[in-house]
């Protein structure tokens, strides 16, 4: 079985590698260390490909750019995949707005010539696209919130699991990284639909790990331990740090992955986050870094909050629960945040 993994020393990347490695799978993953030039030398990936590199059997990685269309076409001819694990992305919400050429050329452009060269050189393959929670632009802020001592809440019992693949995905507020990974999201869907490839799409909520090479625009889990372990300052941008995000351990994605490429079904779309058990506001992160790991976090509260911020998000899991009954969340939020506290921790020892 050979694999393509793309952003393969990214977090979601460097997780299918390593899981795809160890069941003896031949795995190439496409990686040119652009996160280095989206976020500067404490965003680059390099740290993880070398580590990846070294603890791997069967594992290379080629540093191919996913918008040199040329150069794809030619891997995938050469080395026809039976599945690809999709995660190359520009990441940053914030980011895309300094950058929109760059942003939609890596994620909508790079996502067709991947899908394209899926449907010439492998249409018997599975593919699995990571798109994001971004996808629904702040229509999920539309879902009426109460107001807790420490998180926004949803306010009606009938949103309590969460937002779901119904929540509409125009009429909104995306961000520009939001509208690039919605071209990616329905390009991907309509490669399933239209053409009959067995894509699987899978909206993000936080994803996360200790191998997340976490900065102040991307990465919040990862960068909050960061600046609390190493004592920098933090800054929560809006909504009284009271905003809700579900964290997803990056082995819990890949194996919904996995779950999907035995038994695929095209075109169809899942959200994927921690769900409601993994659900919490930043200050309940930030006192659960204090109470796990000691570290006080240095933070201010920002007054305005980052444009289509998501209130409270949390993913409704149930279609994909549904589908695929095997598959279940089994690294816990505090479990997240003591293996990345440790991970930190060794770091700065």
């Amino acid at each position: 079985m050979r694999v393509i993994v793309t952003g393969s020393s990214g977090l979601i990347g460097s997780a299918a590698v390593r899981h795809w490695d160890a069941a003896g799978a031949e795995v190439i993953g496409i990686d040119n260390d652009m996160r280095a030039t989206f976020f500067g030398p404490d965003g680059s990936t390099r740290w993880n490909q070398t580590q990846l590199e070294s603890e791997t059997k069967n594992f290379r990685t080629v540093s191919i750019d996913i918008r040199d269309r040329e150069a794809i076409l030619d891997l995938f001819k050469n080395e026809t995949p039976d599945l690809i694990i999709h995660c190359a992305a520009q990441p940053s919400h914030d980011r895309a707005a300094a950058i929109p050429f760059l942003d939609f050329e890596v994620n909508a452009n790079g996502t067709l010539n991947l899908l394209e060269a899926t449907r010439q050189h492998a249409p018997e393959a599975v593919f699995c696209h990571m798109s994001t929670n971004k996808v629904y632009g702040d229509a999920p802020n539309e879902v009426p919130l109460t107001e807790l001592d420490t998180r926004w809440e949803y306010a009606r019992e009938e949103d309590f699991g969460g937002i779901d693949e119904n929540c509409r995905i125009d009429q909104t507020m995306h961000s520009l990284f939001g509208a690039s990974k919605t071209a990616a999201d329905v390009l991907a869907q309509e490669y399933g639909k239209y053409f009959g490839l067995k894509t699987g799409i899978f909206r993000g909520g936080c994803l996360t790990g200790a191998s997340h090479s976490g900065v102040e625009l991307h990465g919040f889990l990862s960068y909050l331990v960061h600046v609390a372990v190493t004592g920098k300052p933090y800054t929560i941008f809006g909504y009284k740090g009271k905003q809700v995000r579900d964290q997803i351990e990056c082995s819990d994605v890949v194996k919904a992955f996995e779950a999907f490429s035995r038994n695929p079904r095209p075109g169809e779309v899942y959200n994927i986050g921690g769900g409601r058990d993994n659900a919490a506001s930043v200050l309940e992160c930030i006192s659960m870094i204090e109470e796990i790991g000691g570290h006080k976090v240095n933070f201010t509260l920002g007054d305005e909050n980052r444009k289509g911020d998501h209130i409270c998000y949390i993913s409704d899991l149930s279609k994909l629960r549904r589908d695929y009954p095997d598959w279940e969340i089994r690294v816990s939020l505090k479990d997240i945040l003591s293996q990345m506290i440790a991970s930190e921790e060794a770091k700065h020892a």
